[in-house]
């Protein structure tokens, strides 16, 4: 099992809980960028710097996730590729992607899209609160609990 982050927007705070959790539960946690990542000296941390193309980072985690792992990402189409291979995907707002919400996600970021490609400026995601960082906590230690019990020892 690893826990994939798709770190380029990444919260700090987030970015805090999953390095300890994976440092804690010994669980490797790979940060996957386009920029420098900086973490502290642990075997079960690691980095991907992959080029500056927007995609290469959704590529390289779709790719590499297998089933079993969790990933964080805010990207709905990655998300859309990480469910059908088994891979548990939440935001770092602690909101689970399943395939019961997946349709209706990719519905309104593509209606979103559409709007903003025809020049209206929309507002973008809220600022990320001590509450959103609390949700993520809570969120991902009840997932990374489940998906070690279905692991077993």
């Amino acid at each position: 099992m690893k826990i994939w982050v798709d770190a380029d927007a990444c919260p700090g705070g987030v970015k805090e809980i999953i390095v300890r959790a994976a440092r804690r539960l010994r669980v490797h946690a790979v940060f996957v960028a386009n920029k420098a990542i900086g973490l502290p000296e642990s075997a079960c941390l690691s980095t991907v710097r992959l080029a500056r193309d927007p995609e290469a980072v959704d590529e390289y985690i779709a790719e590499q996730a297998e089933e079993g792992d969790l990933a964080v990402t805010q990207d709905i189409p990655l998300a859309a590729a990480l469910i059908p291979k088994g891979v548990v995907a939440m935001t770092p707002r602690g909101e689970l992607f399943t395939e019961a919400n997946m349709g209706e996600r990719l519905s309104i970021r593509n209606f979103m899209q559409d709007i903003r490609e025809a020049g209206t400026v929309t507002p973008g995601p809220r600022p990320f609160s001590q509450r959103d960082r609390q949700r993520f906590a809570d969120a991902f230690d009840r997932e990374l609990t489940r998906l070690m019990r279905r692991r077993g020892p």
